[in-house]
């Protein structure tokens, strides 16, 4: 299967990328676009169904953009996130993979001599969860208009932005369906329209939700065109009426509250979710949530994992690859709103988090203060430019978004010279690309850690350390 989730066949000579296929299933494709080596086409008939093969919960996951892989048990969902970073590891980082061993230089897997290698790392098997459903924090559905005139909610269909009408996601919590379906039906009865990106006009453009699994806080924020809302009193009751009186649908699932309701106002032509302009129309601006021992303050734009029980072990894998015993000083670029620093503090000397979006700096400190963390210091700006002010870190972490490390910042890193590097990846070819530079200035690929943050998706996000040569 390829990165995007798609099955790979060949017919007639030429390779298919085939949607909705997955690896041992014999299907009928039709191909809909067809290019000189290769062609892209979608499953019309499985005619004998692979073993890794399962019927999909959610009614709409063939047309709906969200789940790219929700037709494979979860079992092979995991194998197959495996290989991807296993598969980007060898291809594009060059480090030679024998089972659970990781060689260093490609060039010694064979020394004819029958000495050990000493430059080995270990890939750890990849960490899924028990239950892979219900999993996300986040949600953000458009708002459109259906062909009967009446507003409409849910995803955009594949590499469009045609929403398939759909409030019920099974990855998502079960409030979300409550929400949308308030939001819809106060549309209705006030006259509020969609928002329509090709002409710019109309109202509503998407309901945002965000959840505390901790803490059971829950948040929806309403995008809008404009400033105020046409019966803005009658939706903030609404929306608390049908939330809160919810009952759990199941015995022993969590349940959440309505804490706060969120104003977003975005009046601009753009593809970009949320404005500039927010205010409470209910509540705080925002939700607290707990990762381990440590509580953080989530606005609505604030970044913050989608998967908070993977989340606790993507941070604790991180923790405790960067070795610390209480002396040591860390810096943690691309620290956001201190996530990562803040977990890595109940055990460093000092950690100095560096991120260039101001607004997240602000909330990093907040969150070192709302936990009594005082061995943080958060710096506004760019690493490379930073470096010659920071004091000299023992360790580096880094937790990048998808396009990996500037080469600048992996020289910087290079040059400050740690002895151990952390890095977090949501990318395995962005990871396997900077690893192999890192490789070439002198550390060691000491261990990789898989870890599903995303089930039913083709994503995977990895922890990897390095640590200097000697």
């Amino acid at each position: 299967m390829s990165d995007e989730g798609l099955g790979i066949g060949h017919a007639e000579g030429m390779a298919l990328f085939v949607k909705d296929a997955v690896v041992g299933d014999r299907v009928r494709a039709k191909a809909v676009k067809v290019k000189k080596n290769y062609a892209f086409a979608r499953t019309e008939e499985v005619l004998q169904p692979s073993e890794d093969r399962a019927e999909p919960i959610c009614p709409v996951a063939r047309s709906c953009g969200g789940c790219q892989i929700q037709e494979m048990r979860y079992e092979a969902q995991l194998r197959l996130k495996e290989q991807k970073v296993r598969n980007n590891l060898t291809r594009i980082g060059g480090f030679y993979i024998d089972d659970d061993r990781i060689i260093n230089n490609a060039d010694m897997k064979e020394t004819g001599s029958g000495e050990e290698i000493s430059d080995v790392g270990i890939f750890c098997p990849i960490i899924g969860m028990d239950s892979p459903w219900k999993y996300r924090n986040k949600a953000q559905f458009p708002i459109g208009t259906g062909r009967d005139g009446k507003p409409i909610a849910g995803f955009y269909a594949g590499r469009t932005h045609s929403i398939i009408d759909n409030h019920r996601c099974d990855i998502g919590i079960e409030e979300n369906r409550i929400i949308l379906e308030t939001v819809l039906d106060w549309m209705e009865r006030n006259h509020v329209s969609a928002y329509n990106e090709e002409t710019g006009k109309g109202i509503i453009r998407h309901v945002m939700t965000r959840a505390g699994f901790a803490t059971g806080q829950l948040m929806a924020v309403i995008v809008a065109a404009a400033e105020r809302l046409p019966e803005e009193k009658q939706l903030t009751e609404a929306l608390l009426s049908a939330v809160n009186s919810h009952e759990a649908a199941s015995c022993g699932r969590r349940q959440f509250r309505l804490t706060s309701i969120i104003l977003n106002t975005n009046k601009e032509k753009t593809n970009v979710i949320l404005g500039s302009g927010s205010r409470a129309l209910f509540g705080e601006d925002y939700i607290e949530d707990k990762i381990g021992e440590l509580t953080y303050r989530i606005s609505s734009k604030s970044f913050y994992q989608v998967n908070p029980a993977q989340t606790r072990v993507l941070y604790e894998t991180a923790l405790s690859y960067a070795g610390l015993t209480g002396k040591e000083t860390v810096w943690d670029l691309y620290c956001g709103t201190g996530t990562i620093s803040l977990f890595l503090a109940q055990r460093a000397g000092k950690v100095i988090g560096v991120e260039v979006i101001p607004d997240a700096i602000k909330n990093a400190e907040k969150n070192a203060q709302l936990n009594h963390i005082d061995n943080c210091q958060f710096i506004v700006g760019k690493a490379e430019d930073l470096v010659d002010r920071l004091e000299k870190a023992d360790v580096i972490v880094v937790d990048p978004p998808r396009k990996g490390l500037d080469r600048i910042v992996v020289d910087t890193i290079l040059e400050s010279a740690p002895e151990r590097i952390v890095y977090v990846s949501c990318d395995s070819a962005t990871l396997a690309r900077d690893l192999k530079l890192f490789s070439e200035g002198g550390y060691q690929l000491k261990k990789v850690q898989p870890v599903d943050m995303f089930p039913h998706t083709v994503h995977v996000e990895t922890v990897v350390l390095l640590t200097r040569n000697t």
